[in-house]
């Protein structure tokens, strides 16, 4: 398993050991406004769009996956954090697609956490960033992550439960796919998000989290 100590800030707790509460993978927050109007408009609309749980969930993740532009990929502002922010300005990193991915689901009904991996900013090797995704709990399935932050040339995410189509692979020993699925936000990633203004200087502070030794 995977261990994390956030670089700033205090380390959320969630113990691997007890069963998920799903009541918090559905609970309306801060930055997942799963009770905003236009949040449960759209959820509606989704809902009424589908005749399955299961179909629901892939459009509400094609629906974030391709109608959300990535901040970095379209060179937007401003910078979004909350769900709700994310769908009015319609733009957001992969941080904040995923707050409006959850709070869609959650909208409908839907278990959803955040999830998220180290990887290598560049090919490989130093400096290391977050990534961030979702697991929704699909009643055929269980837990499934899907990767919404948006496709483009070298990024093919999609929705195939019960096999994962994520976005990027695990390719050395320092990255790291994090096994925990949160029910709110990293502290580390909220903090990069609401300090800077600016797509680029969001790209110049990407969050990251030290990794303790694998025992």
């Amino acid at each position: 398993m995977a261990l994390l100590r956030p670089r700033r800030g205090r380390r959320p707790h969630l113990n691997l050991s007890q069963p998920l509460t799903m009541q918090r993978f559905l609970a309306a927050s801060p930055y997942i406004d799963v009770d905003h109007p236009e949040i449960q408009k759209l959820a509606r609309r989704l809902a009424g769009e589908s005749d399955s749980a299961l179909d629901l969930a892939r459009r509400c993740f094609e629906f974030v996956r391709d109608e959300i532009r990535h901040s970095n990929d379209y060179k937007l502002n401003p910078v979004t954090c909350k769900a709700s922010d994310v769908l009015r300005h319609k733009t957001g990193y992969c941080y904040a697609k995923s707050h409006l991915l959850a709070a869609l689901l959650r909208a409908n009904g839907l278990p959803a956490g955040l999830c998220y991996q180290r990887l290598s900013i560049g090919d490989s090797g130093a400096p290391y960033c977050l990534h961030g995704l979702n697991a929704v709990y699909l009643p055929e399935f269980g837990w499934y992550r899907i990767d919404a932050r948006g496709n483009k040339p070298g990024v093919d995410a999609r929705f195939t439960p019960p096999q994962e189509a994520l976005a990027f692979a695990i390719r050395e020993a320092d990255e790291r796919d994090l096994p925990e699925i949160w029910a709110e936000p990293l502290p580390v990633v909220v903090e990069v998000l609401e300090h800077y203004a600016t797509y680029d200087a969001v790209l110049a502070h990407l969050p990251d989290i030290d990794l303790l030794p694998r025992k």
